[in-house]
């Protein structure tokens, strides 16, 4: 299995056999009960029917009768049905059925990228993707989200700071050709 956060070269690839990637010694299709627990710092799932948080700020979560519920209940949730569970150095695992079906990565790791200045360095680095989509606010140019098919991969570059603020592989909308 080769471990992504170790060998961060493997997502420029196009071309992606899912089967052979882990982050954080997770492999996709793996129970997400693996995920090593003290690593967790927040999860979401069905069972949430309120938050609370934010910067500095703990997080509270509440079930859909009032009651508080801990944070285990919900990494527990989460990983014996969907959701997602939040490591704290900025890496997510999403979860269906029980199952990792994807990683998302963004924060420290990605300045990896770094050296990549514009959005046509980004592009000559990481290929033509599949669909790329133009995210414009208020007729301002906020970045690309590129989508690599063969690598079920989107990538987000951010216009503004020009950098790659984003890469997630596996089951998130738009990253296969039937998610058009």
């Amino acid at each position: 299995m080769i471990e992504i956060l170790d060998n961060l070269d493997v997502l420029y690839q196009p071309h992606l056999d899912l089967t052979t990637i882990g982050m954080g010694g997770v492999a996709l299709g793996a129970p997400a009960v693996g995920v090593q627990r003290r690593s967790i710092i927040e999860a979401q799932s069905s069972l949430i029917a309120r938050y609370r948080g934010g910067t500095d700020l703990d997080s509270e979560y509440y079930a859909a009768d009032g009651r508080r519920l801990t944070l285990d209940e919900v990494i527990d949730d989460a990983a014996r049905s969907d959701g997602f569970l939040y490591r704290a150095d900025k890496v997510t695992y999403k979860v269906r059925a029980g199952a990792v079906v994807g990683f998302a990565i963004y924060g420290p790791h990605l300045s990896h990228f770094a050296h990549l200045a514009s959005y046509e360095e980004f592009l000559a680095a990481f290929g033509t993707p599949d669909r790329a989509r133009e995210d414009e606010t208020y007729g301002d140019l906020m970045g690309y989200d590129t989508y690599y098919w063969g690598a079920q991969k989107h990538v987000r570059w951010d216009a503004w700071d020009d950098r790659v603020s984003l890469i997630n592989l596996g089951a998130f909308e738009g990253n296969t050709a039937l998610d058009r």
